[in-house]
């Protein structure tokens, strides 16, 4: 008999293989979701339309941690499941580490640099592209001239033109805001319940 089938007749199997990669069950990453909802409503703000990015869950074999915290590694994925590029959580706890970071800064800018990885290599497109320049934006706190930490919070940067004349375009889950009049206002209408 395969293991798909003797699982199946187990009351307590909800049908999902916990030796592969699957969808993060909603709210197991409460400070990843967020994130990744920031970054969701820039993905809808930018064309060409897009579904919502997911987080994927992928299990590391590792017994759970002492205090009992998750060591899988979650990656902001495609909606098929598909994702390119590194985990968003701290996939090698030391003792004492919090399986998610908690500050809410460092999260966003990393699920922004995750998300826009995955799009990049696995569409082979550019995400997302300042409007002024035509060149591709990154993840980084406001203010800064380069990769450095810094208090500000994420932004999308963009490098500007040949003269390195960079700038903060928006606030990571805000490029919305920096939309002409007439597409702000059809992205607000097409928002609205119905």
């Amino acid at each position: 008999m395969d293991t798909f089938s003797n699982l199946s007749g187990d009351p307590a199997y909800d049908g999902q293989d916990l030796s592969r990669p699957g969808r993060a069950a909603p709210g197991q990453w409460p400070e990843l979701e967020a994130a990744l909802a920031a970054v969701n409503r820039d993905l809808t703000a930018t064309p060409p339309d897009r579904e919502p990015l997911i987080l994927m869950v992928d299990p590391t074999g590792q017994p759970l941690s002492p205090d009992g915290s998750d060591r899988d590694q979650v990656y902001v994925a495609m909606p098929d499941g598909r994702w390119h590029g590194n985990a968003v959580n701290a996939c090698d706890l030391e003792e004492g580490d919090p399986p998610e970071p908690h500050d809410a800064a460092t999260v966003l800018t990393v699920v922004a640099d995750a998300a826009q990885s995955t799009i990049m290599e696995l569409l082979r497109q550019v995400w997302p592209v300042c409007r002024e320049h035509k060149i591709g934006m990154h993840p980084r706190r406001a203010g800064t001239a380069d990769d450095t930490d810094a208090l500000g919070p994420p932004v999308w940067w963009c490098s500007g033109s040949r003269d390195g004349d960079g700038h903060d375009v928006s606030l990571v889950g805000e490029l919305a805001a920096t939309l002409p009049g007439k597409q702000r206002r059809a992205l607000r209408r097409s928002e609205r319940p119905t």
